[in-house]
This record gives structure tokens, sequence and C-alpha cells, in this order.
């Protein structure tokens, strides 16, 4: 414990992350869209990716509608290609002098390997797994010189749920928490903090079932929002650097698997 309770109960109250230089992969729908407007509007530069222009556009335009501190902007690419990847890193450079913290979020459903082509699967493959990779092997890049930074990688509870007419979901999942673990060793000692967050069922457009659908099963307790596992991604970040959040799981309380 500190020397007097002053101190202690500032150290136990949360400071949240601000005045950092993020970025957000995947930060125009879903998860990464809920976490990249809760970070800038805690004060941070937040540079996202995503897919498709018109998700993009409106991601920022409600940020504007906050009125609040804190910036955010992006560009569409794609993270399956390794020119995707060398844009979007060269675009953050060009506009901030440090990368603090990644948020390696971007991923597509996928169901049984019984499903599309070998093309779709490789294509998967790339942006669920490879894309992780080669991000973080960027972020590290531009982290390593400061001894310092932050990376979360968003896996998924199927990792170890492995259900049934996902196969091919659950393999990149259950590849980005052994490479999550692994990464961790590697980076720990250099100073840059490595966390998985693994939600459970969350509303999403990844989801099979129809928004509809989708909101009964908010409301009963079986699926969560999006922003419930943005507030998890904060607090991760947020925790001293004497702090190290290894892995969190995320899931509705009535949620059964």
């Amino acid at each position: 414990m500190t020397d007097n309770l002053n101190d202690y109960v500032n150290s136990i109250i949360p400071t949240w992350i601000k005045n950092k230089k993020i970025m957000v992969t995947g930060g125009t729908t879903g998860i990464g869209r809920a976490t990249a407007l809760l970070l800038a509007a805690l004060g941070n530069d937040v540079f996202i990716c995503g897919h498709h222009e018109q998700q993009l556009e409106d991601t920022l335009r409600d940020f504007d509608k906050l009125n609040v501190g804190g910036s955010l902007t992006g560009i569409v690419i794609d993270l399956a290609t390794e020119e995707g990847i060398q844009e979007l890193f060269k675009k953050f450079d060009s506009m901030y002098d440090r990368l603090d913290i990644l948020i390696n979020n971007a991923a597509i459903a996928f169901q049984s390997v019984k499903d599309g082509s070998y093309n779709d699967q490789a294509y998967i493959l790339r942006t669920n797994v490879l894309a992780y990779l080669a991000c973080a092997q960027a972020a590290l890049y531009r982290m390593e010189p400061r001894g310092s930074g932050h990376i979360v990688n968003v896996g998924s509870m199927s990792a170890d749920i492995r259900e049934a007419q996902s196969s091919v979901y659950v393999c990149t999942k259950g590849g980005i928490q052994a490479f999550t673990e692994s990464l961790r060793k590697e980076a720990n000692p250099k100073g840059i903090q490595i966390s998985l967050i693994e939600p459970g069922a969350v509303g999403t457009d990844m989801q099979p079932y129809p928004p509809d659908e989708q909101r009964k099963k908010i409301e009963t307790m079986e699926m969560l929002f999006a922003e419930d596992i943005a507030r998890a991604i904060v607090f991760t970040i947020s925790q001293p650097i004497r702090t190290s959040i290894v892995s969190m799981q995320v899931k509705p309380l009535r949620q059964i698997i």
C-alpha cells in the first residue's frame, strides 16, 4: 500500500486514458467503432480503418455530433493485403509522431470449413490472423525504441467454446489467443503491454441473427452491446504501467456457453 490514504485512493480511482495516439483496426463497425468513439471522446487522437467508405463516413459524422475533445479520423483499406497494411501505417505516420496503442480488432465472420472456396477461406485467414500479425509487427517497430506502448488483440470466447458450425472462425480466434500469449512474453521485457480481450456474444453485424432478434437477446441478457466491450478495452489500457491485464473474457450474463 502507498504511504498515505489519499495516495491509495487516488491509485485505485481510474484515470481514464487520454492524450494518446491510438490506432483501431476495423474501427467503422461493431466493437471497433464503439471503442474508437469512446477513446476519442475521452480526449485521445484515434485513427481507424474500415472496408467501406460509407461506414467510415458515418462513424466520423457521429463523432462530430458528440462535440467532445480528442479527434477521430481514418481511411478505407483492405487489411487482407500487404499493400493495405503498408498504406495504413504510412498514413498514420504522416499524421502522428508516435503510436501509443494499437487495438487489433478487424475480423470477418465465417462458419464451417465446408463453406466457401479455398480463396474464401484464405481471405478470412489473411484478415483475421495475418493482419493481426502484420499490424502488431508494425506497432512493435514503432513502440520498442520508446520502450512503451500497448497492443490489445480482440479475440473471441469462440477460441475456448469451439462451437459447431464455426470451425473456420474458431480456428482464427484460437490462433489469436495463442499468438497473444506468446507475443506478451516477447514484448513485456521491452516495456510494452500486450492484452487479449475475448468477447462472448455481442450484437454486431457479424452475428447470424437479424437486428430484431439481436435486440431481443440483448434485452434478455443473452447478448452484449458493442459498447460493453469498448468499456472493457478502455479499462484495460487505462491501468498503471505496473499493471498488466493479460486477458479478459466478457460475456452476457445469461449466455449459456
